[in-house]
């Protein structure tokens, strides 16, 4: 069997961490060239020395539009073109109860996940979609089970989570029939997500055993999620396979949409 994104060149925000770390990873071995926009310089410089001249890394903040444009440049300079953007980065609101939190960190954290989750999505798409017009390129958005669904998050993350939803699903509309657009929505997953600032002094933060338990409980499949476990759907949507795909989610969440009420 060939590569599946032979000849691709892909741009993935948060692509050096959980489950971006773990598609870039599986992108390259795919045949791709992966460009990351990331803020740790420690762990770009780490994936840059693993792939050499197969990888390009950006220290940015997607919330910065020109972040996201510099990035986009970049590429096309590194690799000639964009065939897929992955909007992946994203914050986590641990769980953090609406009734407990004070007026002043609500407003805080609605700025500050809410800048990462939706307008970094809006964002990212807006800067690519020049060079994603000259390849019939297509938009992968990481979203969630809490896109669907209650208590996959508190207010905040379930929020960006839906709003994503309804960008994703404009954005097919208004880019096709040139752009494909389209999501995964992982469900709950062992990464190192971490709580956004604000929120830290409203939430309970859990050992990686707990999570895991909670994790197996809420999924028919009783799996503990892994980055890797979501990787082959971004694969599909990111090759000339899924060509006949636009508009839609691929849930990896363990069969979240039909627990019932256990």
């Amino acid at each position: 069997m060939g590569k599946a994104l032979k000849d691709k060149v892909v741009l993935i925000t948060g692509g050096a961490s959980g489950i971006g770390e773990a598609v870039t990873r599986r992108f390259i071995q795919e045949g791709a060239k992966v460009s990351i926009i990331g803020r740790s310089k420690d762990t770009l410089a780490k994936m840059k020395e693993e792939f050499g001249e197969n990888i390009l890394t950006y220290q940015g903040d997607v919330s910065k539009y020109e972040d996201n444009e510099q990035a986009v440049q970049a590429t096309v300079e590194q690799f000639g073109k964009l065939d897929v953007f992955v909007a992946n980065a994203g914050g986590f609101d641990g769980f953090a109860k609406f009734a407990d939190v004070t007026p002043e960190a609500l407003s805080k954290a609605y700025d500050f996940l809410l800048n990462i989750n939706v307008k970094g999505s809006f964002f990212g798409a807006k800067a690519a979609l020049e060079e994603l017009k000259k390849t019939n390129g297509n938009i992968i958005f990481t979203v969630s089970g809490a896109s669907f669904y209650p208590d996959g998050g508190g207010v905040w993350y379930t929020a960006s989570k839906h709003a994503q939803i309804g960008l994703m699903r404009q954005l097919a509309f208004e880019l096709s029939p040139s752009i494909r657009v389209n999501a995964v929505a992982p469900g709950g997953t062992l990464t190192a997500l971490t709580v956004i600032p604000p929120l830290r002094p409203f939430v309970e933060i859990v050992d990686n055993d707990t999570k895991a338990s909670s994790i197996k409980k809420r999924n028919i499949l009783q799996l503990a999620q892994m980055p890797e476990d979501h990787v082959a759907a971004y694969v599909l949507l990111a090759s000339d396979e899924s060509r006949a795909i636009t508009g839609e989610i691929i849930s990896s969440d363990g069969g979240l949409s039909v627990r019932g009420l256990g």
